[in-house]
């Protein structure tokens, strides 16, 4: 058994430990599918900057097989990474990705393909995904989409390198395929802050659609079934999974915050950590309460929640004490715990109690029933 045979194993074992793997048909994909030939260079956190790792360097086939994220582009830019190998670690923005093994396996699964449908992938990235779409679908069922005419060549080789050749074209992945086929399956492995009406179009009546949130708070995977008359509906689903928005899907950067006077602060029983860490389940409904609000990280590595309207909160530890300062138009924080308050009244819901329709003139989330209490998606 070759070396990359050994840690594809071995990351199989790691899946399987971490209750994401179970069908035997994913089981043998990710066994057989050599995810160094799609990640022959990558860039590696280095000091708050980005170094570029490649096969010559040590760890690198170990690194492939790790269970983390795995950075292939800055900036949209695929000359960053040239450029790093030549001067050293560089700044920059990632904007494309080997996503995280365990995330890809709870989508696929997820995604419950059948033998003989055919699956659009959105978003080709390395085309390691893509692959392991065609080892599990076989040959001609797989279509894939990205808007870099550079990652798609360079996936398409990589493909073709490992034995596999989905359809593979350069476009907008928010308007599905080119080619105008229809799907049993799409799969988007970027997030997107609404569902584009174009993946229903080509999906075919009760075919699935999983996809990610771009959501500043409380984002996380959905499944859809698609209608006859070109709608959805389905459920946020349990196991959470987030990607990097679609390019027209990005938010903008946060403005700077002022700083808060000493008479600012003020003490709250809300931690901002239940607010914003996706295992403590508070934080689905928070985000439909804090719609367009989102976490910047100061400074001083303090986090604070901003939104568009200029109202912002600040948060602190003080002698093991939570401290907010809040202002603008909106105190955040009071909306904030209001929200936790109404939570608890609903009885805590967890995030796979909440559902969501899709049609051309809303789209919205709601609460264990389509006629229940409802929020916008957006």
């Amino acid at each position: 058994m070759t070396r990359s045979a050994r840690l594809r194993r071995r990351l199989v074992e790691h899946l399987l430990d971490e209750d994401v793997l179970h069908a035997p048909e994913w089981i043998a994909a990710f066994r057989a599918v050599p995810r160094h030939v799609f990640l022959p260079r990558f860039f590696a956190p280095a000091g708050g900057l980005w170094a570029a790792v490649d096969r010559d360097d040590p760890g690198w086939l170990e690194t492939v097989y790790s269970r983390e994220v795995l950075v292939t582009q800055l900036d949209d830019d695929p000359g960053r990474w040239e450029l790093a190998r030549r001067t050293g670690p560089v700044a920059g923005t990632p904007t494309s990705s080997s996503s995280m093994p365990s995330i890809m396996a709870i989508m696929l699964e997820e995604l419950r393909v059948r033998n003989g449908q055919r699956v659009l992938e959105i978003g080709t990235g390395t085309g390691y995904n893509a692959a392991l779409l065609s080892h599990r679908c076989g040959a001609g069922q797989v279509s894939t989409v990205d808007i870099d005419p550079v990652i798609v060549g360079e996936a398409r080789e990589r493909l073709a390198q490992a034995g596999y050749r989905p359809a593979c074209a350069v476009g907008d992945g928010a308007l599905g395929f080119p080619a105008g086929t229809v799907f049993d399956r799409v799969l988007c492995t970027a997030s997107v802050s609404s569902v584009p009406l174009a993946w229903l179009q080509q999906t075919v009546p009760g075919g699935l659609i999983v996809t990610t949130l771009n959501r500043p708070i409380g984002a996380g995977l959905i499944r859809l079934v698609a209608g006859e008359d070109g709608t959805a509906q389905g459920h946020v689903l349990a196991r959470d999974g987030r990607f990097m928005p679609l390019r027209a899907h990005r938010l903008p950067e946060a403005d700077r915050l002022p700083m808060p006077s000493r008479d600012d602060w003020e003490q709250t029983r809300l931690p901002m950590s239940t607010v914003l860490q996706p295992r403590k389940q508070f934080e689905f409904f928070a985000g439909l309460a804090l719609p367009g609000v989102r976490a910047v990280r100061d400074a001083d590595d303090s986090v604070s929640l901003v939104h568009p309207d200029g109202s912002w909160v600040r948060h602190r530890k003080r002698g093991g004490a939570d401290e907010v300062a809040q202002g603008g138009p909106r105190a955040l924080w009071e909306i904030a715990e209001s929200a936790f308050v109404d939570w608890c009244e609903l009885g805590k819901p967890e995030r796979d109690r909440f559902g969501v329709t899709v049609t051309a003139e809303r789209q919205e989330f709601w609460l264990d029933a389509p006629d229940g209490r409802t929020w916008p998606l957006g």
